[in-house]
């Protein structure tokens, strides 16, 4: 009998996405994101996916000092793969995102795949306390912005950090059409490894989270990349735990955490970015889904020693 293919987990600790008025568990600080980092990988996460926040008003930041407090102390804690973001926010610019990168030189990084509409502006229509000045501009400004992503920036950002530190890359397409974009970057040989993509879905100017959407984006990646890629399915919101799981079941990898989703259930606010590693970790054992561990997704995602 074939053994079943292990999946692997990562856990998207914080992000850019969601401010700290939507909810009083969202970390913020350094240690919070240290401890909350280092509950999820004990949980199950194989890798952790980082971002940094100013610790005073929570603002997302590309503050390279902080990226490399946090990821020692990380380091010093754990085992986990670290995914530094390379898309930081919408609202930083290249040379902001790649900072922090080039201080740490990181064995996996996240790269958007295009230029889009990353609209968040609904967000800010929902009735609240808000606990910071920038927060409902920030969302509010989507409706009329964009966040750049152009080729030129995907082939810096892959020269930069794969030629001086050997990074792998954490593909995020948020449609179909960013995986011929990724197609094109391997047929020009500016990606050289076997590709790791993640399908970011329910972001409002990408594709829906629904369960055609990721069978589309499963099958099209397959049409263009093969069968013995690595892909994994990052849903966003209240469909999280339903996609996630099927995406296990299709033979993929996925991604929970308080970057994509603040809920644990209905009604239900996750205190801990564990408390979702934990939930889908335990679907999966009850499906008899093994997961996977950090070594066991160095090796699959091509990690080279040293990096």
């Amino acid at each position: 009998m074939k053994q079943t293919r292990s999946t692997i987990i990562t856990c998207a600790i914080t992000g850019s996405i969601h401010t700290p008025s939507m909810s009083p568990y969202l970390p913020v600080s350094e240690e919070e994101i240290v401890k909350q980092a280092v509950g999820a990988a004990q949980a199950g996460a194989a890798v952790l996916h980082l971002h940094v926040r100013d610790p005073d008003t929570g603002k997302p930041s590309a503050d390279p000092e902080l990226f490399l407090r946090v990821v020692k102390k990380i380091e010093a804690q754990t085992d986990a793969v670290l995914s530094i973001t390379t898309g930081g926010s919408a609202k930083m610019s290249v040379e902001e995102r790649l900072e922090a990168p080039a201080l740490i030189g990181p064995e996996l990084c996240s790269l958007n795949l295009g230029t889009m509409n990353f609209a968040l502006h609904s967000m800010a229509e929902k009735p609240r306390e808000w606990k910071h000045d920038w927060e409902k501009p920030f969302l509010t400004s989507t409706k009329d912005g964009f966040f750049k992503n152009t080729f030129n920036d995907m082939e810096r950002i892959i020269k930069d950090l794969d030629g001086r530190f050997g990074t792998r890359f954490e593909f995020e397409a948020y449609d179909v059409g960013h995986l011929y974009s990724l197609a094109h970057l391997l047929d020009r040989g500016i990606v050289t490894s076997k590709p790791f993509v993640q399908f970011v879905m329910g972001i409002l100017g990408g594709i829906g989270a629904d369960a055609d959407s990721l069978m589309l984006m499963k099958d099209t990646a397959t049409r263009l990349f093969g069968n013995d890629i690595e892909w994994s399915v990052l849903p966003g919101g209240r469909v999280q735990m339903p996609l996630c799981t099927m995406a296990a079941v299709m033979g993929g990898n996925i991604r929970v955490g308080l970057e994509d989703n603040l809920w644990l259930g209905p009604g239900e606010l996750a205190q801990t970015n564990a408390q979702q590693v934990r939930k889908i970790a335990g679907i999966l054992a009850e499906l008899h889904q093994p997961t996977a561990s950090a070594a066991e997704a160095r090796q699959r995602l091509g990690i080279r020693a040293g990096s």
